[in-house]
């Protein structure tokens, strides 16, 4: 354990500490403009939020009702639009974008490549000694498998991909190039592409849940599909994708799966679709391209959501949503007759305390009487 000369541990921040970088460099990186080209040497070694930056480091705005932080700040370099440029101080660069927050993450994620994708955390550039590895599984130069990793019979994994410690990868399982499993994930009975990132603690491929229900006890129904996971998708840590049980369970190329999900058995979900986290989706639903998924919905069994369909967060789906459709509420429904209907429930709910509020004192009594 490292200590400073004070007795505590040092603090480390994980990741490699950007190369400084100059504004005008960043202003060519992002689209912005620089609005005073005086600071265009200026250089930025980080980022920051507003109430922290410095004078080396790279904020931004994008709402007003920060604009009295964006006067008070002290950063190097600020992106901010037209309309919230006024607020900013004189020693501030001003990095002028028409969608301030997206420059900003794009010049992040060149200040921080290495945040992109997980890499060994073992700091492991091969085969771990203490690795697993089936003497028929076929690895592409260039894959790390850190310790405690287990790579099964007939597995194929392509260059450039980290197994991290502890996962599991069973028989037969394809793993495209480019990809992250995470420590302790297990992956069955799966198809993955290129590209493909898998947070620490999912469950791919396991028995979907598929019992035939009877007074004489549960059948179990056999579960001999598969889940085929597309290029580019993105899942996140401990969430759980059941293999199908005749048609795969499959994730479309680009969608993006927060923490703890759950996708049942036969679901098909479409091209960059969001699903955030605490959501459930019950087998054989069906979600088209671009949709989105708030936290905690609920998804039964056979639904279909249409592309480009959002839906709010705490709601329950049954049966079918149109494409490019709006819902909310418990059963789901389009979301301006969710909020006339929570409208209108409140408004009796005033009028009838109203009503008990004026009742004279005693009259409830003399009624029964």
């Amino acid at each position: 354990m490292s200590l400073t000369s004070a007795g505590g541990m040092t603090q480390p921040t994980f990741f490699k500490r950007p190369s400084p970088v100059t504004l005008a460099d960043l202003a060519a990186l992002t689209g912005a403009e620089l609005a005073n080209a005086s600071f265009a040497d200026r250089l930025i070694t980080g980022v920051a939020s507003l109430d922290r930056a410095g004078p080396r480091h790279l904020t931004f705005c994008e709402a007003k009702k920060y604009a009295a932080q964006l006067e008070q700040t002290y950063a190097g370099a600020c992106f901010v639009s037209e309309r919230l440029e006024a607020s900013v101080p004189a020693h501030v660069a001003v990095l002028r974008a028409a969608e301030p927050y997206r420059a900003f993450v794009m010049a992040m994620r060149t200040l921080y490549p290495d945040t992109l994708r997980p890499t060994s955390w073992f700091d492991n550039g091969d085969v771990a000694p203490g690795a697993v590895v089936h003497p028929s599984a076929y690895l592409e130069d260039g894959v790390v498998v850190d310790p405690l990793a287990v790579i099964g019979p007939d597995v194929e994994i392509g260059a450039g991909t980290v197994i991290g410690s502890g996962a599991v990868i069973g028989a037969g399982v394809r793993i495209g190039r480019d990809c992250s499993i995470g420590p302790n994930a297990s992956v069955l009975c799966a198809l993955i592409g290129n590209e493909v990132i898998i947070h620490p603690g999912c469950r791919i491929g396991q028995d979907g849940f598929g019992y035939m229900m009877g007074a004489r006890g549960h059948l179990k129904v056999p579960q001999a599909g598969r889940v085929i996971i597309q290029n580019g998708v993105e899942i996140g840590a401990g969430t759980t994708i059941d293999r199908g049980a005749i048609n795969d369970t499959i994730i479309g190329e680009g969608s993006k799966i927060d923490n703890l999900v759950q996708i049942g058995h036969n679901v098909v979900i479409g091209r960059n679709c969001v699903v955030v986290s605490q959501s459930g989706v019950a087998g054989s639903s069906t979600l088209g391209d671009n949709v989105v998924l708030a936290a905690r919905i609920g998804v039964s069994d056979h639904a279909v959501i249409g592309e480009g369909a959002q839906i709010a967060a705490r709601s329950s789906v049954v049966g079918e949503v149109p494409p490019g459709a709006r819902w909310g509420g418990s059963p789901a429904k389009p979301i301006k007759q969710f909020f006339r209907e929570l409208f209108e429930v409140e408004r009796l709910g005033r009028e009838g305390s109203a009503k008990l509020k004026s009742k004279p004192s005693g009259s409830g009594d003399e009624e029964q009487k």
